[in-house]
């Protein structure tokens, strides 16, 4: 069984507006703190046989200039790696879908010997995401994926019981999995509305963003 509230409760979740390489974009930023030394964590975010056990499978070369392909999902290019050293360590990537291009930042920091803070932070530019897809989804739309990741690191890095990669999208209707999405979407809301959102319009996102993810109609879709 996965402690939902717990995990919901370990995750930092951010969504900022900021000028990148010259262009308007949206950044999110999600972080955890793990029971594990830098090392380890490294190894299980880089390690193509580690990352298929908590995400997804994946292929390419995992190395600078290197190029990566997941399963079913993005690929792209590996365009900064910097293993541990003196207790940090990041990789950078673009990260390829459906003809777009976003990017995406992973920082490790050592907080002691056998506790490591992992940054996630996804850059979008502002003008690639259609207004009207923003506008019913918000930040949960890849905001609540990405909170599915860091609970599969957690799972694996703790040896915690809970859904496999391949097990996922069951895991999502059950009461269980059900209670994860709401929270995800409901803490991405709030992050939306921190960002300065109206607060209903980033309560109807949620909503949809949870209905996406649990297999249900938006509710703003239904007839």
């Amino acid at each position: 069984m996965v402690d939902v509230q717990s995990q919901l409760a370990a995750v930092s979740r951010e969504i900022g507006s900021e000028e990148v390489d010259g262009f308007p974009s949206r950044v999110q930023t999600l972080s955890q703190t793990y029971p594990s030394p830098i090392d380890d964590v490294w190894d299980a975010v880089t390690s193509a046989d580690r990352i298929a056990r908590w995400f997804q499978p994946i292929s390419g070369a995992l190395m600078l200039g290197g190029r990566y392909q997941i399963e079913g999902n993005a690929g792209g290019e590996i365009q900064e790696c910097q293993p541990p050293a003196d207790g940090a360590a990041h990789y950078k990537a673009t990260w390829e879908y459906g003809g777009g291009v976003t990017w995406l930042t992973v920082r490790l920091t050592a907080e002691g010997e056998d506790s490591t803070r992992f940054e996630l932070q996804h850059i979008a530019r502002t003008d690639d995401v259609p207004a009207e897809f923003w506008d019913l989804y918000g930040p949960g739309a890849t905001g609540v994926g990405w909170d599915g990741a860091l609970l599969g690191l957690s799972l694996h890095l703790t040896g915690g019981g809970g859904p496999k990669p391949e097990d996922a999208e069951t895991w999502a209707y059950t009461d269980e999995g059900r209670a994860f999405y709401r929270g995800a979407a409901d803490a991405w809301g709030a992050a939306h509305a921190a960002d300065g959102a109206d607060p209903a319009a980033a309560s109807r996102a949620a909503d949809s963003t949870y209905a996406f993810y649990t297999g249900q109609t938006p509710p703003s879709t239904e007839e």
